[in-house]
C-alpha cells in the first residue's frame, strides 16, 4: 500500500485496528494469557521470540485481514522481525492492515496524578527505521489517574510534542493519553482531557492531523467533538482493562469511534489450541470488535 493508500484506510476503512504491542514488562503477562507460563523461557529472546510466534500467528491467520483489522500497531522487536517470510509491516500490508509501532519507552513515576511518558533520545533514529521498513505512524501511551488540571496539561503537551517530531518524521502520530477506567475521577478527567486535546488541536499549525486513542469516555458520546474535528484524522479506543464484552458495549455507544484492543482481542486464545481452534476464536473475536466499531447504538 502507498502512503496515501493507508491514510485513505485509517480515515473512513470500515474495521479497527489491531494492538499487538505487548513489550517488556508487560510481555510475561501477555504469554501467560496466552497459556504461556514463565517457566518456559529462559532468556529474553526466548521471551520475546515466544511473543513473535503468539503475533506471527495472529497475522496469518485467515480470519485476520484488512476487511475487518484496518491497522495492527507494532512492538519494536516485532517490527524488526519476519511473518511467513516477510518483513513484519510487509506482510501486514499484504493482508490490507496498515502498519503503526509503538514508540514511548514506559512511563515516569505518577506526579499531578498522571504519568508522563520516559525520554526517548533515539526517537528519531527508530521513526526513520520505522518509516524505511513500510510503517505508517506511531502510538505512544501516557497515563491519567486523576483529574488534576496541570498533570492533564502537561500529558497533552508531552504527547503533542512527540507528535510533531513523529509529522517530521513523515509518520502518523496515534497521541494516547490514557484516563484509568478504575478512577474514582474518570469522569472529571475525561472532560478536563477533551479541553486540553481540543485546545491543543486548535493550535495546530499547516495542514497536518493526527489521530487519538483515548479511554472509552464514562459519558457516551463526550469525545464527539474530537472525532468531529478537521485536524484529527480517526478516533481509536482502548479496552483499558474492560473484558470484550463490556468494551464492545462501551465502544458501541460512542459515534466515531473504533477500536484499538489488545487483551479484549486476545483474552480467549491459547498457544495449545489447534489452528482451527485458534482461527475459529479469533475471527470470533474480531467479529464482535468489528461490530462494535462500526454499528452504533
Amino acid at each position: 500500500m502507498t502512503k496515501a493508500e493507508m491514510e485513505a484506510k485509517m480515515k473512513a476503512g470500515k474495521g479497527f485496528i489491531a494492538a499487538l504491542d505487548q513489550s517488556g514488562g508487560s510481555t510475561p503477562k501477555a504469554l501467560k494469557g496466552y497459556g504461556v507460563e514463565e517457566g518456559a523461557w529462559s532468556t529474553d529472546e526466548e521471551m520475546f521470540g515466544l511473543i513473535h510466534d503468539m503475533r506471527s500467528r495472529i497475522i496469518i491467520s485467515p480470519a485476520f485481514s484488512g476487511d475487518k483489522v484496518i491497522g495492527a500497531i507494532l512492538f519494536e522487536r516485532t517490527m524488526d522481525g519476519q511473518v511467513g517470510g516477510q518483513p513484519t509491516p510487509q506482510a501486514l500490508q499484504a493482508r490490507g492492515v496498515v502498519p503503526f509501532i509503538k514508540i514511548d519507552k514506559g512511563l515516569e513515576d505518577e506526579a499531578n496524578g498522571v504519568q508522563l511518558m520516559k525520554p526517548n533520545p533515539g526517537l528519531d533514529t527508530l521513526l526513520h527505521r520505522a518509516r524505511d521498513l513500510g510503517v505508517y505512524g506511531t502510538k505512544e501511551r501516557s497515563v491519567i489517574n486523576l483529574a488534576n488540571r496541570a498533570g492533564i496539561a502537561a500529558v497533552v503537551k508531552q504527547q503533542f510534542e512527540v507528535g510533531q517530531q513523529v509529522l517530521a518524521a513523515g509518520l502518523m502520530p496515534i497521541i494516547e493519553p490514557e484516563v484509568n477506567i478504575k478512577s474514582a475521577e474518570r469522569a472529571e478527567a475525561d472532560q478536563i482531557l477533551l479541553e486540553e486535546l481540543v485546545k491543543a488541536l486548535d493550535a495546530m499549525t499547516g495542514d497536518d492531523k493526527v489521530m487519538l486513542k483515548l479511554s472509552i469516555p464514562a459519558k457516551a458520546g463526550l469525545f464527539d467533538p474530537l472525532v468531529d474535528h478537521p485536524r484529527v484524522l480517526r478516533v481509536v479506543a482502548l479496552s483499558g482493562g474492560f473484558a470484550r464484552p463490556e468494551a464492545c458495549a462501551e465502544l458501541a455507544k460512542n459515534r466515531g469511534m473504533i477500536a484499538s484492543f489488545s487483551r479484549a482481542l486476545l483474552e480467549d486464545l491459547r498457544h495449545q489450541m489447534s489452528d482451527d481452534e485458534f482461527n475459529a476464536s479469533l475471527g470470533g473475536a474480531i467479529d464482535e470488535i468489528y461490530t462494535a466499531s462500526t454499528v452504533k447504538n
